[in-house]
């Protein structure tokens, strides 16, 4: 009998139905994993964030959020392994999981040595990669929780519309690299906005009012003329 393959590794499990979480964690837990488990999609995205998983694996229907929505969020501040495990099998549903960021799609019933393997194969280290993006950034009497989407300053909570948090949430997964007008606008806005600065001045300065930044004395965002802006470097 081979030996444990999972040395402690932790795996998030991620489904509605309790006798699917239990027959996962018992196959996972033989092979030396260890497991924690979320029923909902608000409750994984927590999870990722708070546990730090090597690997999410996700059904599609849960009761809250579409599982996809589950991968976006993660996807936002993660690049941990995502691996689909759902009854949903048109290549529709599988394609738009693969875009959402999800590494892998395995449809049920499924075969827990075909599972196992795929598992293994997400697992193994891939060339070039960077270190994990961290679930909350700190710069200074800035904080940013990109899986929550809460920002506070000096402790207290900041109220930001959503795109005013796309913003931000941008410019401190990048924090410390300079970001481009046209890289933050069409990541922000999307490709057809490139050009439009205007936007960007805006939004830039209604983020400034809100976290109590002056452009001439900056504690977190920086303007580099001509160029782009780039928050402050955390530490």
């Amino acid at each position: 009998m081979s030996p444990p393959t999972g040395a402690g590794t932790r795996i998030l499990l991620v489904d509605d139905e309790q006798a699917i979480r239990k027959f996962l964690r018992i196959a996972l837990e033989a092979q030396g994993f260890e497991t924690v488990e979320a029923a909902r999609g608000v409750e994984a995205v927590g999870k990722a964030a708070l546990e730090q998983p090597a690997l999410v694996v996700l059904d599609l229907g849960l009761p809250d959020l579409d599982g996809k929505e589950v991968v976006g969020r993660i996807r936002e501040w993660s690049d941990v392994p995502i691996l689909v495990l759902s009854v949903r099998e048109s290549e529709k549903e599988k394609v738009a999981a693969l875009d959402a960021g999800a590494n892998d799609y395995v449809v049920k019933p499924f075969g827990v040595a075909e599972l196992l393997a795929r598992i293994r194969a997400l697992l193994r280290p891939r060339r070039g990669a960077a270190d994990p993006q961290p679930a909350v950034v700190s710069v200074g009497a800035l904080s940013v929780d990109l899986a929550r989407h809460e920002v506070r300053v000096d402790g207290g909570p900041v109220k930001l519309t959503p795109k005013e948090f796309e913003l931000l949430r941008t410019l401190a997964a990048n924090a410390g690299r300079l970001m481009t007008h046209q890289q933050l606008l069409k990541q922000v806005w999307g490709p057809a906005h490139e050009h439009d600065r205007q936007y960007l001045r805006v939004f830039i300065g209604q983020l400034r009012n809100k976290l109590g930044d002056d452009p001439a004395q900056p504690r977190f965002i920086v303007n580099e003329p001509g160029v782009g802006y780039r928050m402050i470097e955390p530490g």
